[in-house]
C-alpha cells in the first residue's frame, strides 16, 4: 500500500502572512495585467491633469506621469506578473538607477523585493505537473508556506519518509515561456509611457534580461550550476553547499538540501575578526570564479549567502544566474586590476577598450572619465595594508562619475554583458563590506589570485 503523506502545511494564516497571489500563468492573461497597468495609468493621468487645471495650473505630461499613484499602479502591476516583468525593472534598476527620474527609480528598486508568493492551489497545481498526482505520499511534510520568493519562483521546506530534509524550489508558472514577450512587452510600455530618457538605449539590458531569465528559469540548469560548484569548491570547508537531489528536480522544481543559517547582514554585531574574515572569503571567491573557474554566480543579492554560527561557515544559495567566461575576457579584467595596482593607465585604457567599455573613435575626455571611474573601483585593490570598507565612500564617489558620464549625450556607450555583470557582482561585495564594516587586503588576494602559487588558503 502506498504510503500516506503524514503532514502538509495548510496553514491559512501562513498563507496570509505570505501575502499570497495567484500568478497569470497564460500569455493572454499577462498581456491583460500589463492592458490594465496600461489603462490605470492613463485614468491615473486625466484624474490627476483635471485637478491641476482645475487649480489653474499647466502640467506638463511627464509630470502626470509620474504621480505616486501611478507608481503604485506600475509596481503592484509588474509585481503581480513577477518573472519578466519584475527583472527588466530590476536589472534597469541596478544599472540604470541614478539616471532615471527618481519616481521611476523607486517603482524599479521596490521590484527588487516585492515578489508575492503563489496561493496554495497553484503550489499544488505545478507539483502536479512535475511530480505526478500523488506526490504527497513521498513526503512527511511539505509546507505550503515558501521561506522565500523572488521574480522567478519561490522556495519551500519538506521531509520525505525516507530522512531528506528539503529546500524545494517551485518555479512560477508560464514565467519561462513568456520570457520574451514580458520583457518587449514591458519595455514597450515603459518607453511608450515616456517614464524612460530617449537617449537611454536599453537594447543591450533587454537582451540580457531575456537570457538570463532563460538561464535561470531552467532549474535543471541551475542543478547541474549547483553540482560544479560542490565539486569546485570540494578543496574550500570554509563554504557550504547544499546537495542536490535529481530524482525530484525537472526544469521547473529544484530539490537541495535544506542548509540552516542566518542572515550575512546580521554579522554586523559579531567581532570584527569574524567580519573580516567572511569577506575576505567572499573575495577570495569571487576571484577565484572569475579567474580560475571562468565560472561566476553573478546575482548580488545578500540572499544568496548565509551564515553558520556553529561551523563558522559560509552557506551559498542559488546558482540560477552562473555564466561562464571566456578566456580572453579573463584575461582582460586580469590586465585591468593589474593596470590599476600598478598605476598603469595605459594598461588599464588597453584593457578598457579590449573589454568595451568604449571605441578607438570615442573622444579622449569620455576615456578619461571611464579610466577615472575604474581607478576609483579598483580602488580597494591598490591599498598595501588593505582596505577599510567601514570607513569609505567609494559607492557614492563611483555614482557621481557614473551619473556625469551617463548625462553626457554623446556618450552612451554600453558594456558587454558578461562586463556589467561582473561589476555588479563586485559591487555587491562592495555594498556587503560596507553594511559589515568590515576590511579587506584585496590586493593579496588579488595577488593570489592573479598568481596561484601565492594563494592564500583558508580553513573552517
Amino acid at each position: 500500500m502506498p504510503r500516506k503523506a503524514v503532514r502538509l502545511n495548510n496553514d491559512e494564516g501562513d498563507e496570509s502572512r505570505a501575502a499570497a497571489m495567484a500568478v497569470p500563468s497564460g500569455r493572454g492573461s499577462r498581456l491583460v495585467r500589463l492592458g490594465w497597468m496600461a489603462t490605470g495609468i492613463a485614468g491615473g493621468m486625466l484624474a490627476e491633469g483635471a485637478r491641476q487645471l482645475a487649480q489653474g495650473n499647466r502640467p506638463k505630461v511627464k509630470d502626470l506621469l509620474l504621480t505616486p499613484a501611478n507608481a503604485r499602479r506600475m509596481t503592484d502591476q509588474l509585481a503581480k506578473l513577477r518573472g519578466a516583468a519584475m527583472k527588466v525593472g530590476q536589472l534597469l534598476s541596478m544599472e540604470s538607477g541614478d539616471l532615471l527620474p527618481p519616481v521611476l527609480s523607486d517603482i524599479l528598486a521596490r521590484l527588487r523585493s516585492d515578489a508575492r508568493a503563489m496561493p496554495k492551489a497553484q503550489v499544488k497545481a505545478v507539483l502536479d505537473a512535475n511530480w505526478g498526482k500523488g506526490w504527497e505520499t513521498q513526503f512527511h511534510h511539505f509546507s505550503f508556506t515558501p521561506l522565500a520568493a523572488a521574480s522567478i519562483g519561490q522556495v519551500h521546506r519538506a521531509q520525505t519518509h525516507d530522512g531528506r530534509d528539503l529546500a524545494i524550489k517551485i518555479q512560477y508558472p508560464g514565467v519561462r515561456e513568456s520570457i520574451d514577450s514580458d520583457v518587449d512587452n514591458v519595455a514597450g510600455l515603459l518607453r511608450l509611457s515616456g517614464l524612460l530618457p530617449k537617449e537611454m538605449d536599453i537594447k543591450p539590458l533587454l537582451r540580457d534580461a531575456k537570457r538570463q531569465l532563460h538561464d535561470e528559469s531552467d532549474y535543471l540548469k541551475e542543478g547541474g550550476f549547483l553540482q560544479r560548484y560542490c565539486d569546485l569548491l570540494v578543496d574550500a570547508p570554509a563554504f557550504a553547499l547544499p546537495k542536490l537531489h535529481s530524482d525530484l528536480t525537472t526544469q521547473s522544481v529544484l530539490a537541495m538540501d535544506y542548509m540552516a543559517g542566518v542572515p550575512i547582514e546580521s554579522l554586523i554585531d559579531e567581532p570584527q575578526a569574524v567580519r573580516n574574515r567572511v569577506m575576505n572569503l567572499l573575495f577570495d571567491l569571487l576571484l577565484r570564479e572569475a579567474f580560475e573557474f571562468r565560472l561566476v554566480q553573478t546575482d548580488p543579492n545578500f540572499a544568496n549567502y548565509q551564515y553558520d554560527p556553529v561551523t563558522g561557515q559560509l552557506i551559498l544559495l542559488d546558482f540560477g544566474a552562473t555564466r561562464v567566461y571566456k578566456a580572453a575576457m579573463v584575461n582582460h579584467f586580469k590586465q585591468l586590476i593589474k593596470g590599476a595596482m600598478l598605476q598603469d593607465r595605459a594598461a588599464m585604457r588597453a584593457a578598457c577598450l579590449a573589454i568595451g567599455y568604449f571605441e578607438e573613435s570615442t573622444q579622449d575626455r569620455h576615456v578619461q572619465a571611464v579610466l577615472d571611474i575604474g581607478e576609483q573601483a579598483l580602488e580597494p585593490f591598490c591599498k598595501e595594508d588593505g582596505y577599510d570598507f567601514g570607513t569609505s565612500d567609494l559607492p557614492e564617489r563611483i555614482r557621481s562619475g557614473v551619473i556625469a558620464l551617463g548625462m553626457d549625450k554623446e556618450f552612451w556607450t554600453v558594456p558587454p554583458t558578461d562586463a556589467m555583470l561582473l561589476e555588479r557582482k563586485f559591487g555587491g561585495l562592495y555594498l556587503l563590506a560596507i553594511r559589515l564594516n568590515a576590511q579587506v587586503n584585496l590586493r593579496a588576494l588579488a595577488q593570489a589570485a592573479l598568481f596561484p602559487r601565492k594563494r592564500l588558503h583558508d580553513s573552517a
